[in-house]
């Protein structure tokens, strides 16, 4: 629970914006958030797969198939919006170090079983939502010049506070 809490704390630092951008003026190219915001919820979809094939928690499996369903949509209008504006997403340290820790955490988790996972899957999912919905509000938003990508990030926001409220619930329910 330490590494992971470790994991996390440095993907919320990386997220609000420790590497190569600290203020919304110094922020990401739109093309840098596009990946960004494809890598976010292609990870937490993986996640999502991963509790699907290892949890026999009714209230898990459920979360689970939320998280996969909207990530999934969220990318698919991502990507339907970088080819009809003619963007190429740009790989950056931030979405290289977020792939990085997502496949540390998926090995971690791979470890465990029964209520241990179910456990450790929703108490990641809470932080991860947490680091995510504030680089969104305090990086990623603020950085986007094309409207709309600021709007599908805004849309983004709205669904994946309600994420993150659900994945509160469901930790605190398996505690």
């Amino acid at each position: 629970m330490l590494n992971q809490a470790r994991l996390l704390a440095a993907t919320a630092l990386l997220l609000i914006g420790g590497v190569g951008f600290a203020h919304a003026a110094d922020g990401p190219s739109d093309a840098e958030i596009a990946h960004i915001a494809y890598t976010a919820g292609a990870i937490d979809a993986a996640a999502a797969r991963q509790a699907l094939a290892k949890s026999h928690n009714a209230q898990v499996l459920s979360f689970a198939e939320v998280m996969l369903r909207d990530h999934d949509a969220v990318n698919e209008k991502a990507l339907a919006l970088v080819k009809k504006l003619g963007v190429t997403p740009a790989d950056n340290a931030v979405s290289k170090s977020l792939s990085t820790q997502a496949a540390e955490a998926t090995a971690r988790l791979a470890k465990l079983d029964g209520a241990a996972f179910d456990q450790a899957y929703a108490d990641n999912e809470v932080a991860y939502h947490t680091a995510v919905n504030a680089a969104l509000k305090t990086t990623l938003i603020p950085s986007a010049d094309n409207r709309e990508l600021k709007s599908l990030l805004e849309a983004g926001l709205a669904l994946f506070g309600e994420h993150q409220m659900h994945a509160e619930q469901l930790a605190g329910q398996l505690k």
